[in-house]
């Protein structure tokens, strides 16, 4: 861990990390939070209770925002002290951070590294700058020694403003100053068992964005998996987990606003791809530790479900038949009667991620990775594959997979839809697994090819999906109402259905006919 110093910044110097957990209270829980919490931690004294002021600026295009930067002055008593805080790319709880005093609630930019930082700072007008938000907390901070680290813990109560909005701040943020990462997430986990709090994956200048309308939630599609070929697997899965979890972690607060569709849909794409991952440790490594993670995994996509297959028939089904314009079909009133069942399942979805079991499982993901945990009970035997070249590793999963997607697709033109729906679900295992491995593979024109027909396949089969689970959806909403008209739509949506399939039927056998006689992976 690197601290920050007033000394003279060099260009050999690396960006201090910033190292944080943030965990939220309920507003009108936090003064009893506070208390029993600070009967539990063992603090070297009572702490500090500071009142904190700060603005944040940007410039009027959000030049900073776009480039993943806040600049912030903040007041603490008599003091003043600039920050600029970057996300880091070593994982999920970091931050790359710059701090340097400065006279006044105003920023100098001549008192900051500009080169180390990078653009937009190294060529920024300073007086291009304006205050965008502000926030006014008390903080009640105090050093707490654990095994194998000291955290400092801030109670953090306030608000956060923008012109003449404001939110509620309510939260507790652990940082790590010294020792293992490892030591936050297991505080945290101690905290909440006094009370049901929620993983923040916000920051205070995230929300003032947001408040000021700057910055909107947007879903989070998964980046790379960062691996590279001289990686061994032991450090190969703390990658791929750690992927995994930073693409589930941005997508918790985009997955509980209807406005932003794509949000359920990639925090479950999240999911699976960490539910592939542990199928495949647990069929190469065994991995006891990883089990209940996978079961959590599995039960969070299940309740997110409704969520998304009500979003796919409004956005999608009826949005196409819309465009359609059918003769003497109108589909608005089908679109009204299924807004309150998808207005229903959001709620479902906002009570699940609020939820301690959730959130105990966030929690817990973080530290199996930190800690490595897949390395426990593990065999002696097992223990040399996690020091073996990851290329070993991905070749043996890839191949083995899609040797059972082609099995389990053999006739494929007779299998019954409960057979198609094995091939769709390994399929997804094998894009889910090549894309994983895929740094691996750089270079090799024939990966991207093959990427692509395993992906339109996965398209044809998904489509058909869609229309195996909108049938219940229809059902529901055929008992929901008697209006004829949203009766005559759900006949119209259900015979375009049925011609859909006979009409693709052909198309959907020459995907997988393209798929089948091009394998990458089988012997």
């Amino acid at each position: 861990m690197e601290t920050i110093t007033d000394k003279p910044w060099t260009s050999e110097q690396k960006p201090p990390v910033e190292t944080e957990l943030k965990l939220l209270v309920a507003v009108e829980r936090f003064a009893a939070f506070r208390e029993s919490a600070l009967q539990r931690l063992s603090a070297r004294n009572k702490g500090i209770i500071r009142r904190l002021e700060a603005i944040y600026f940007d410039t009027p295009d959000h030049a900073l925002f776009d480039a993943g930067l806040t600049l912030r002055v903040r007041r603490t008593g008599r003091s003043f002290t600039q920050t600029v805080k970057r996300t880091a790319s070593n994982g999920a709880l970091s931050r790359h951070e710059w701090e340097s005093p400065v006279h006044a609630m105003a920023p100098d930019l001549g008192s900051l590294p500009l080169l180390e930082i990078g653009a937009p700072f190294d060529k920024l007008d300073p007086q291009s700058l304006f205050p965008a938000f502000a926030t006014n907390v008390r903080r009640h901070a105090l050093m707490v020694d654990v095994p194998g680290a000291q955290i400092e813990v801030a109670f953090d109560d306030g608000k956060v403003e923008a012109g003449a909005w404001q939110q509620p701040i309510s939260e507790v943020e652990l940082e790590l100053k010294q020792g293992r990462p490892a030591a936050l997430y297991e505080l945290g986990l101690s905290l909440m068992e006094t009370e049901p709090l929620r993983l923040g994956v916000q920051t205070k200048s995230d929300r003032g964005y947001a408040l000021a309308c700057i910055k909107t939630p947007k879903a989070f599609k998964a980046t790379q998996s960062g691996i590279g070929r001289d990686d061994i697997v032991d450090d190969a899965i703390a990658a791929l987990l750690g992927n995994c979890h930073q693409q589930i972690l941005a997508n918790l607060v985009p997955a509980e606003l209807s406005e932003v569709p794509d949000g359920v849909h990639q925090l479950r794409v999240g999911l699976r791809r960490l539910r592939t991952l542990l199928w495949l440790l647990r069929h190469e490594i065994g991995a006891p530790a990883l089990a209940a993670l996978e079961a959590e995994a599995k039960q969070l996509a299940s309740n997110l479900g409704p969520a998304r297959n009500w979003e796919v028939f409004i956005s999608s089904t009826v949005a196409n038949l819309e465009m359609a314009e059918l003769e003497d079909i109108d589909f608005s009133g089908l679109r009204m009667a299924a807004y309150p069942f998808r207005d229903e399942a959001y709620v479902k979805v906002r009570e699940v991620l609020a939820s301690p079991v959730v959130n105990r499982f966030l929690l817990s993901l973080g530290l199996v990775i930190e800690q490595r945990n897949w390395r426990n009970n593990i065999s002696a035997g097992t223990l040399g594959v996690l020091s073996e070249p990851v290329g070993k590793l991905g070749a043996r999963v890839l191949g083995r997979i899609e040797r059972k997607a082609l099995k389990l697709g053999r006739h494929f033109r007779h299998l019954a839809p409960e057979q198609r729906h094995k091939v769709r679900i390994t399929l997804k295992k094998l894009r889910y697994a090549l894309e994983f491995f895929l740094p691996l593979y750089a270079g090799h024109g024939a990966t991207g090819k093959y990427l692509k027909r395993l992906s339109h396949l996965q398209d044809s089969l998904g489509a058909e999906n869609d229309i195996a689970t909108s049938r219940e959806l229809l059902h529901q909403l055929t008992e929901a109402t008697t209006d004829p008209g949203v009766h005559r739509a759900i006949g119209a949506v259900a015979g375009w259905q049925r011609c859909y399939q006979i009409g693709k039927a052909d198309q959907l056998l020459s995907d997988w006919k393209n798929f089948e006689r091009q394998p990458l992976f089988s012997d």
